[in-house]
């Protein structure tokens, strides 16, 4: 699992404000380190190959694939074409969710009754996206970092529970492709236990993981 004090050398940090996202590009054989900062706070992912934006990741198919529906270390996310684009190697929580889309404004008027609500996550990674020319019809359901969501084995029932983050928890995933990603810092309340808080991550070269001590 990867160590909350080592950080690579020359590599920096970029802080994602509470309740907005942003997207960048991820080369084939970079890391990317995703960490919760305060505890407690879900970060969503999206991923697509940059060369064909037609191909993004699959909850469906990695979920069918894995014959599971709780992902950690080891385990590769697969597209729409069954390739793999990211693969977990580290993870010091161990509980994610890849079964809700993307909380949005139509998420906090069905479920919470917002009269005015906020755009959510799924806003916020479409305005993100947009300068990669990927549009909101194409953004899929999202890899919830650190989100914790129990399923009801007699039942079926979902149920969304605090996320199991500590301070300092992180993810880390390599790029098997190059690849615009989305990530945001959730906006839904009861995904963060009703309070919002930031999201780091950094991009870490080819290479350069695991870090030295």
């Amino acid at each position: 699992m990867p160590d909350r004090a080592a950080r690579p050398e020359g590599c920096g940090h970029h802080t994602i404000a509470p309740r907005s996202g942003t997207a960048f590009t991820l080369d084939k054989g970079q890391f990317l380190v995703v960490t919760d900062p305060e505890g407690e706070q879900v970060a969503d992912l999206l991923a697509y190959r940059r060369d064909d934006l037609d191909e993004v990741i699959s909850s469906g198919r990695t979920l069918d694939y894995a014959s599971r529906i709780y992902l950690t270390t080891g385990d590769p996310i697969y597209s729409n074409r069954s390739n793999v684009l990211l693969r977990i190697i580290a993870d010091t929580v161990g509980r994610h969710d890849f079964l809700l889309t993307p909380c949005s404004a139509d998420t906090f008027r069905i479920i919470y009754g917002d009269a005015d609500p906020h755009r959510g996550c799924f806003g916020n990674l479409a305005a993100a996206l947009a300068a990669f020319g990927i549009p909101p019809d194409r953004i899929p359901t999202a890899f919830n970092i650190f989100m914790n969501v129990t399923v009801d084995g007699r039942t079926g029932d979902l149920k969304v529970e605090p996320p199991l983050s500590r301070a300092g928890d992180a993810i880390v995933f390599e790029a098997m492709a190059d690849l615009v990603i989305g990530l945001t810092a959730c906006s839904a309340l009861q995904s963060n236990n009703y309070a919002f808080k930031p999201i780091r991550y950094e991009v870490v070269p080819a290479g350069r993981w695991p870090p030295s001590a």
